[in-house]
C-alpha cells in the first residue's frame, strides 16, 4: 500500500510550497532582526517577554488542532457534520472566554512572570521585558483562535489558507522592524508580532464561511461531546506545555550567562527549525487526518504503515540537513546573520549553539511524526508522560553541561532530550501498533547513517580546502555555501542509491518519468 499518495500527497505538496514561502519570509525576518538588534540585552528582553505568550501560542496551536481533527473526523464518518458544527461553535465561545482571561492575567502579572523567567536580568533589561510582555500578550487571543480555525479546516482537508499564517506573521514583523525598529526599538517589533497574529486569524474566516461554519453566541455546556473534547484537550495541552518547557528552561538558565546568550540560542534554533518547518510539519499535518480515519476504521495496520513511511521520509531529509547545519555552521551563520548589529562575537556564539542543536534535529522530527500516531488513536496521555520524562532529561543535562559549555550546553541538552523522546515514543507506539518498527528499519537506519558520514567527511574536506571564506552575506559566499551543500546532498543521495535504499530508487524513477516527453506536467 502506498501511503504518501492521493489526497495526502497533494496536501503535502501544497503545504511544502507554502512552507517554502513561510521559511523564506522567516529567514528574511531573522536577517532583518539580527541586523537591527543583533545579540544584545534588548533582544534578550524581547525573547523573554515573548516566551510565555509564545509557549501558550504553540500550546494552543498544537493541542487545539490535534484534538479538533480526530473528533471532527468521527462526526464526518457518521455523517453528522451539522452536529459537529454545533459542538465546535460552543467550543469556540468557551475558548474565547478562556483566552481573554489568560491575556488579562498575563498583562496584570507581567512583572512576576519576567522575574520567574529571567531572575538574573539587570534591572533595566527586566523593565523592558515587562513592558514588552504587556504589549505582546494579546497575541495569545488571535493565535488561539487561529489554531481552532486551522484544525476545523484541516479536518476537511483544506490546508492552503491555513498555511498562510506563517508568511503573514513573518511579513508583519519584517515591516514593523524596518519601519519602526529605528524609532521604537524592540517595541516596534512587538507591534509587528501582534499584527501578524491578528492577520493569521482573519485570513481564515472567508474559508470557514465557504465550508459552512457558523459561530453563534451562547455556550451549550451540556453538549455530550464537549466533555470529551476537554478530556482529550487536557493531556495534549499538558504535553505541549511540558515540551515547550525546553524554551523556559533555556531562557531561565541563560539569563545568568553573558549578554546575548538567549539571542544566540534563538538564532541557532531558527536555523534548526528551517528543515523541520519546511518538510516535517508538512508531512505530519497532511498525514494526520488520514491517520485519524484509519484509526476510526480500526485499520491499525494501515495506520502503522503510514507512520512508518512518514518517519522514513522525514529521517531521510533531516539527517543530511543536520549534517549541513553541523559542518557548515560557521559560514551559514555569517551568511545569514553577520551584518549591522550582529557582529563576529554574536556569530561565534550562535555557531556554537547551532553545533549542538544539530545533533537533535532528527529527534525533533521523529517526535512530531510519532506523536501524531498516538493522537490519531486518541491516546494523548502517553505522549504527555513521555514529554515530561524528556523535560527532566533536558533539565538534568542542562544543569550538568551549562558550566563547561555555557549556552552550548543548553543546546546539547535539548538534543539529548529530543533523541531520548523519539526512542521512547517509538518503543511505546510499537507496542500499540504492532509492526510499526520492523527489522528492516535497522537496515534502513544503518544505510542512512553510513551515507551521512560519507557526506559529512566530504563537506569537512571542502571546508578545510576552501574555507568558504567569501565576505559575509555576499553572493560569493552564498554561492560557495550553496554549492558545497548541493555537492554533499548529491553524494548522500548517490550513496543511498548504491546501497539500494527503496526511497532513493523511487526518487530516480520519478526523475526519469518527469524527463520523458509528455510527462513534464
Amino acid at each position: 500500500m502506498s501511503f504518501i499518495t492521493g489526497t495526502i500527497a497533494r496536501a503535502a505538496i501544497v503545504l511544502i510550497l507554502f512552507n517554502v514561502l513561510s521559511k523564506l519570509t522567516a529567514l528574511v525576518r531573522e536577517v532583518v532582526i539580527a541586523r537591527e538588534f543583533g545579540a544584545t540585552a534588548a533582544m534578550d528582553a524581547y525573547l523573554v517577554a515573548f516566551s510565555l505568550p509564545s509557549v501558550l501560542f504553540y500550546l494552543f496551536t498544537g493541542a487545539v488542532a490535534t484534538v479538533v481533527v480526530p473528533v471532527y473526523s468521527e462526526y464526518l464518518a457518521r455523517g453528522e457534520e451539522r452536529e459537529a458544527q454545533n459542538l465546535f461553535g460552543t467550543f469556540f465561545n468557551v475558548l474565547v472566554l478562556f483566552l481573554v482571561l489568560a491575556t488579562a492575567l498575563g498583562m496584570l502579572f507581567a512583572p512576576l512572570l519576567v522575574k520567574m523567567l529571567a531572575p538574573e536580568f539587570p534591572a533595566d533589561t527586566a523593565v523592558l521585558a515587562v513592558t514588552l510582555t504587556r504589549w505582546m500578550f494579546p497575541f495569545l487571543i488571535f493565535s488561539g483562535l487561529s489554531a481552532l480555525f486551522t484544525g476545523l479546516l484541516n479536518a476537511k482537508n483544506i490546508f492552503a489558507v491555513t498555511a498562510l499564517n506563517g508568511p503573514l506573521s513573518n511579513i508583519a514583523v519584517i515591516i514593523a522592524v524596518l519601519a519602526l525598529g529605528s524609532l521604537w526599538g524592540v517595541q516596534g517589533m512587538a507591534l509587528g508580532v501582534l499584527a501578524g497574529g491578528v492577520a493569521g486569524a482573519i485570513v481564515q474566516l472567508p474559508a470557514l464561511r465557504r465550508t459552512g461554519y457558523h459561530f453563534r453566541p451562547g455556550v451549550a455546556l451540556n453538549h455530550p461531546d464537549l466533555k470529551k473534547i476537554f478530556k482529550l484537550l487536557l493531556p495534549v495541552t499538558l504535553g505541549y506545555s511540558i515540551s515547550e518547557t525546553y524554551i523556559l528552561i533555556d531562557r531561565y538558565l541563560a539569563s545568568g550567562l553573558v549578554e546575548g546568550s538567549i539571542a544566540a540560542l534563538n538564532y541557532a534554533n531558527r536555523l534548526i527549525q528551517m528543515p523541520l518547518g519546511l518538510f516535517v510539519t508538512a508531512i505530519g499535518t497532511a498525514m494526520f487526518p488520514t491517520l485519524t480515519r484509519r484509526a476510526a476504521e480500526n485499520d491499525l495496520s494501515g495506520l502503522g504503515e503510514g507512520v512508518r513511511r512518514s518517519l522514513r521520509l522525514v529521517v531521510l531529509v533531516c539527517v543530511p540537513a543536520a549534517v549541513i547545519l553541523l559542518v557548515l555552521r560557521e559560514p551559514l551563520v555569517t551568511l545569514f546573520f553577520e551584518r549591522g548589529a550582529f557582529d563576529a562575537t554574536a556569530s561565534g556564539m550562535t555557531a556554537l549553539a547551532l553545533l549542538f542543536y544539530s545533533f537533535g534535529l532528527v529527534g525533533q522530527a521523529g517526535e512530531f511524526i510519532l506523536a501524531r500516531g498516538f493522537f490519531s488513536i486518541q491516546d494523548t496521555r502517553t505522549p504527555m508522560v513521555l514529554s515530561a520524562v524528556a523535560v527532566l532529561i533536558n533539565l538534568a543535562f542542562s544543569l550538568a553541561l551549562i558550566g563547561p559549555l555555557q549556552h552550548g550546553g543548553l543546546a546539547l541538552a535539548n538534543s539529548i532530550a529530543a533523541l531520548s523522546n523519539m526512542v521512547m515514543l517509538t518503543y511505546f507506539l510499537n507496542r500499540r501498533v504492532a509492526g510499526l518498527w520492523k527489522p528492516e528499519m535497522w537496515w534502513f537506519a544503518a544505510r542512512v547513517i553510513f551515507a551521512a558520514l560519507i557526506m559529512a567527511g566530504l563537506l569537512q574536506a571542502i571546508t578545510n580546502a576552501t574555507g568558504l571564506s567569501g565576505a559575509a552575506g555576499t553572493p560569493a559566499q552564498a554561492a560557495q555555501v550553496g554549492l558545497a551543500a548541493a555537492i554533499g546532498m548529491a553524494v548522500y543521495l548517490l550513496t543511498l542509491t548504491v546501497l539500494r535504499l527503496r526511497e532513493a530508487g523511487q526518487f530516480w524513477g520519478l526523475v526519469l518519468h518527469k524527463l520523458k516527453p509528455g510527462n513534464s506536467g
